[in-house]
């Protein structure tokens, strides 16, 4: 069994892998200038996780039986009959099925995570100044009791402490998967720009591909500013100029974000993306997923101007504070 075993995952490796081995001698598309077409609507969905859980500690890949068996399950929470016994815990979960589009398959390569690098699949220490910045973090949202609520003025005391994408403003990057809803990404190309389209929050980015500079750092933006360029048939994205309004996972301005974005065949885009940020991480890391061809259309994303959900987390904080006196 174990040597049938090795063997499935040698073939698989090497099916999986082979496009990015040859991306010299595989035949790519390619738009009416020469560049390789990566245009289309695409689906980011995975139910495999950022970091390796605890379960599969030491292992890079999962077995045909465990993907069979995490889609199953995947398939079978996602129902209405999935939802919590306690009340509190299902009016938490906020909507009903209906209002889901949750992914139900793992990464294409069958990983037990995204993260790539380091090879044990977790994001790497904190450094020692970001560890502060967390712990000021967790200090200003610390629980006032274990059934819930914040400290006064910890968390609900304004719409300043939602985040930006509770505020309807940007989800940010990177968008390295969904397991939710809004998954899709149209990607459109011309000679001298690429166009990323993100159905979450509506947002687009345009990259150029004509080695202009990065702006001046005094320039920070909410998704940062990206320059593209191709090597072979692959296109790579660099992006500085963060906004220190914004992170990922406690990153900092200072974030330097490589992207990685290739056609495997008709159906799958090939992304990846490297973070380095020395002031948050020890050491770069790299996370990749497979984007699916979409199997819908992107429609226009809208946040409520009359966000009665604000309305309803401040109000409900003002309580827990009254309540706590």
């Amino acid at each position: 069994m174990r040597i049938r075993t090795a063997t499935f995952f040698a073939i698989f490796m090497l099916v999986t892998t082979a496009p990015f081995a040859s991306g010299q001698t595989r035949k790519v598309p390619r738009t009416p200038w020469g560049h390789p077409d990566l245009e289309g609507v695409w689906d980011n969905h995975s139910i495999t996780p950022l970091e390796r859980p605890a379960r599969y500690a030491g292992k890079e890949f999962l077995t045909p039986q465990e993907v069979a068996e995490l889609e199953k399950k995947a398939v079978e929470d996602n129902t209405d009959e999935a939802r919590f016994d306690n009340p509190d815990r299902d009016v938490e979960a906020a909507y009903n099925d209906f209002w889901w589009d949750r992914a139900t398959n793992v990464v294409k390569t069958h990983r037990t995570s995204l993260i790539t690098d380091p090879p044990d699949g977790k994001i790497p220490p904190l450094v020692s100044e970001a560890r502060d910045r967390q712990g000021e973090v967790e200090l200003r949202r610390r629980p006032l009791r274990a059934t819930g609520g914040f400290e006064a003025g910890r968390g609900a005391d304004s719409w300043f402490d939602r985040s930006l994408w509770e505020r309807c403003i940007t989800q940010g990057l990177p968008r390295v998967s969904s397991a939710a809803y809004n998954s899709n990404i149209r990607i459109v190309q011309s000679a001298d720009r690429v166009v990323i389209l993100y159905e979450m929050v509506h947002e687009a980015r345009i990259i150029p591909l004509d080695n202009s500079p990065h702006l001046t750092p005094r320039v920070r933006q909410w998704m940062g500013d990206s320059r593209g360029h191709w090597e072979g048939d692959t296109l790579i994205i660099d992006t500085t100029n963060f906004t220190d309004k914004t992170n990922f996972r406690g990153s900092t301005a200072g974030l330097h974000m490589i992207e990685h974005i290739s056609r495997v065949d008709a159906d799958t885009l090939n992304y990846e993306v490297t973070f380095d940020d020395p002031t948050t991480w020890t050491r770069p890391w790299t996370a990749a997923n497979m984007w699916r061809t979409s199997r819908g259309q992107i429609y226009e994303y809208a946040c409520h101007e009359g966000n009665y959900g604000m309305f309803g987390i401040l109000s409900g904080g003002r309580k827990e504070d009254k309540d706590a006196r």
